[in-house]
């Protein structure tokens, strides 16, 4: 089973999300791309900041969408940090807890540009820890022309956040966030895609080995070569922190051709990576973190389902439901 973390859509098409004129994929067309790929849920980040996209999808799109596809989304909510009264002593558990009530599971994507420390950043942090919504967040590296909460090289801001807000959970992601995967990034370097062998001393696996309440969310270009351009430490930091890396996509457009879900599922077969790393980041992170269920009704580990051609993993119901036997994942 697969659990895509971090995906993007708007009930039809209208303003491109962006001046190249591109557009969010419609839930249809996400569907289409996750049944090709082998993926069998899909969280649904709302948009909440103009720095972003053109075109924005309000928690209210999202939940109207997850009730049409009853099982294959989940829904966030996403709240801005300059909301209600644009002031940190704004009361966002009010929005917060709106929402957490009609079923979102977290908030997300943080978009705004604006500093991790700046007040109405931390106001966020606050009610999200308070209510216990998870957060997944996107770096920017400067104010203007980019968007993301705004950090610097080395990540000091969100390394206060994480001290602060112990009990908030954060889901890092964007280029910012990957690079600092290895120790040699600069500031010409950390919004790229760097390629090379993984040098010591990064600030993403200090932070993961100091902060138990930090998750990556493996998506998006940064988080595919973050892991694959070095594969041997990619593989290590998977079984090192198996328990705390999301798989997902962030699918953008509906021509986005992401192989994060491919890679994992080979480097799986081809012994890299463990089986409880496998089924670990593909779904049960997310089904634990957003407290889906899905586990109390998964196959055992290491059992064969009933009806199982020890092919696809997919003509037998318990397989959607949760879970993978042990024919289909070596298959796989």
């Amino acid at each position: 089973m697969f659990i895509d973390a971090h995906l993007h859509t708007v009930r039809r098409k209208s303003l491109p999300r962006n001046g190249r004129g591109a557009n969010f994929a419609t839930p249809e067309e996400l569907i289409e791309m996750m049944d090709r790929t082998g993926v069998d849920r899909g969280v649904l980040l709302p948009g909440a900041s103009p720095e972003c996209s053109f075109q924005q999808s309000t928690p209210e799109d999202i939940l109207d969408i997850c009730a049409q596809y009853p099982g294959r989304f989940v829904p966030f909510c996403n709240v801005d940090p300059r909301a209600g009264s644009n002031s940190p002593e704004a009361d966002l558990s009010f929005h917060l807890m709106f929402y957490k009530e009609r079923g979102c599971r977290g908030l997300g994507e943080i978009t705004a540009s604006l500093p991790f420390d700046d007040p109405l950043v931390q106001n966020l942090f606050y009610h999200c820890e308070k209510c216990e919504m998870p957060v997944i967040f996107h770096i920017g590296p400067a104010r203007h022309g980019y968007y993301g909460l705004i950090d610097e090289t080395g990540l000091p801001g969100l390394e206060r956040a994480l001290q602060r807000f112990p009990n908030l959970v954060f889901i890092g992601h964007s280029q910012p966030f990957w690079s600092e995967i290895s120790g040699d990034v600069t500031e010409s370097t950390r919004n790229t895609y760097p390629k090379g062998p993984v040098a010591p001393g990064g600030a993403v696996p200090r932070l993961m080995e100091t902060y138990p309440n930090l998750w990556c969310g493996w998506d998006a270009g940064s988080g595919y070569n973050g892991l694959t351009r070095d594969p041997e430490f990619g593989w290590r930091f998977m079984e090192r922190f198996h328990d705390r890396v999301l798989f997902g996509t962030d699918i953008c457009d509906p021509g986005n051709d992401h192989r994060h879900a491919e890679y994992l599922r080979a480097s799986f077969r081809d012994g890299h990576i463990s089986a409880e790393t496998f089924e670990d980041i593909s779904w049960r992170n997310a089904d634990r973190l957003f407290h889906l269920g899905l586990g109390d009704d998964s196959l055992p580990r290491g059992e064969t389902a009933v009806g199982c051609d020890g092919k696809t993993g997919r003509n037998s119901e318990r397989h959607r439901v949760g879970g993978d036997c042990k024919p289909c994942m070596n298959a796989r």
